[in-house]
């Protein structure tokens, strides 16, 4: 049998605030397939930002323990996790994260260097990955000089440029209108169907039911994991 791309194996996560010991994971387990989409659920405190920090190997849980492709990360160090997030996982948030002094060029460009690939292939395929988002006339505008949407574009351009067994993205629509939100929701769906592995976090039921597989969290529970 194919191994999981992602396995979370009886995680928990709490954390300590003053004197009050807070369990915001409280022994989840799931495992997520090559090509799946997922959405991730829950209201604010039922531990779905948790969760999406352990999928991306941001934190290590408390107990339990995470496996991406079969490997576990607990033993990992801060070197090893980066370098697994890099060659794994692209990344969109809702606040786009787009650095303001570069154009929207330079911002695809920057995970592509830290993989070492030198700058004329990483300009050619961060252009390649603009033209895809439909933004290759826009490549050497900055982010202040664009639109919510075309930012989470550029956001999308930069997460798939690197071409990631996974992208993770944290209430992607967010910050949006709802055209704008549908449109990004279907750019989505495009690189799903091309065999990337999709996991979407959300409180958004419309969102969440986009997706083909949904995990709804309550407590640091696990309350529901159906077929949409």
């Amino acid at each position: 049998m194919a191994v999981p791309v992602i396995s979370l194996e009886n995680v928990k996560k709490s954390f300590t605030m003053g004197t009050v010991v807070v369990q915001a994971l409280r022994g989840i387990s799931f495992a997520v397939d090559d090509g799946e989409f997922l959405s991730i659920m829950g209201p604010s405190g039922s531990g779905k930002s948790t969760c999406m920090n352990m999928i991306g190997c941001l934190d290590k849980p408390t107990e339990g323990d995470i496996l991406i492709r079969g490997k576990s990360v607990k033993d990992m160090g801060e070197d090893e996790l980066a370098s697994l997030r890099n060659r794994t996982i692209g990344f969109v948030f809702q606040q786009y994260f787009l650095l303001p002094n570069l154009n929207v060029l330079e911002n695809v460009m920057l995970p592509l260097r830290y993989k070492g690939i030198d700058i004329s292939q990483r300009k050619d395929m961060a252009v390649a990955a603009l033209e895809r988002m439909d933004l290759g006339n826009r490549i050497y505008h900055r982010p202040a000089e664009l639109s919510g949407g075309q930012r989470q574009r550029v956001a999308i351009a930069r997460a798939t440029v690197t071409q990631p067994a996974i992208i993770l993205a944290d209430e992607p629509t967010g910050a949006l209108d709802s055209e704008t939100g549908h449109s990004v929701l279907n750019l989505f769906h495009e690189i799903n169907e091309a065999g990337t592995t999709v996991i979407i976090v959300t409180h958004d039921i419309t969102v969440g039911r986009s997706a083909r597989r949904m995990i709804r969290l309550q407590d640091g529970l696990i309350v529901e994991d159906s077929r949409v």
